[in-house]
C-alpha cells in the first residue's frame, strides 16, 4: 500500500508563487512515476506535471498551459515530489492532487488534495 501526503496550498497574488509537496510512504519501491493534477470547479482532472521515480529512469513532462511557469522535482530518496509554482495566473486556481503509478500504469494512490487559490 502507498499513501501520499501533500502540502503547501494556500492563497496567492497573481505574478505569486507556491510550492507544493507530495510525501509517499508504504511500499514505496513500486512507484514507478509520480505527478501532479489539478481540478477546478467544473472542469475535469487534468495533469499538471509528472516525473519519473523508479528504476526505469526518464524525466518529466509538463501540460503546455504551465510549461515554463511550473518545474516538478524530487528529492534524492524518490519519495517527495514537489511542484514549485511561478507567475501564478487566476487560472491556476484548482485543487491540486498527488498521483503516484506503479510499473504497471495503474494508480497506487492519490493524495487528498490542496487548494490552490489564485486571486487578487
Amino acid at each position: 500500500q502507498v499513501q501520499l501526503v501533500e502540502s503547501g496550498g494556500g492563497l496567492v497574488q497573481p505574478g505569486g508563487s507556491l510550492k507544493l509537496s507530495c510525501a509517499a510512504s508504504g511500499n514505496i519501491f513500486t512507484i514507478n512515476t509520480m505527478g501532479w493534477y489539478r481540478q477546478a470547479p467544473g472542469k475535469e482532472r487534468e495533469l499538471v506535471a509528472h516525473i519519473s521515480v523508479g528504476i526505469r529512469g526518464g524525466g518529466s513532462n509538463y501540460a503546455d498551459s504551465v510549461k515554463v511557469r511550473f518545474t516538478i522535482s524530487r528529492d534524492n530518496d524518490k519519495k517527495t515530489v514537489y511542484l514549485q509554482m511561478n507567475s501564478l495566473k487566476p487560472e491556476d486556481t484548482a485543487v491540486y492532487y498527488c498521483k503516484a503509478v506503479n510499473y504497471a500504469d495503474y494508480v497506487l494512490a492519490w493524495g487528498q488534495g490542496t487548494q490552490v487559490t489564485v486571486s487578487s
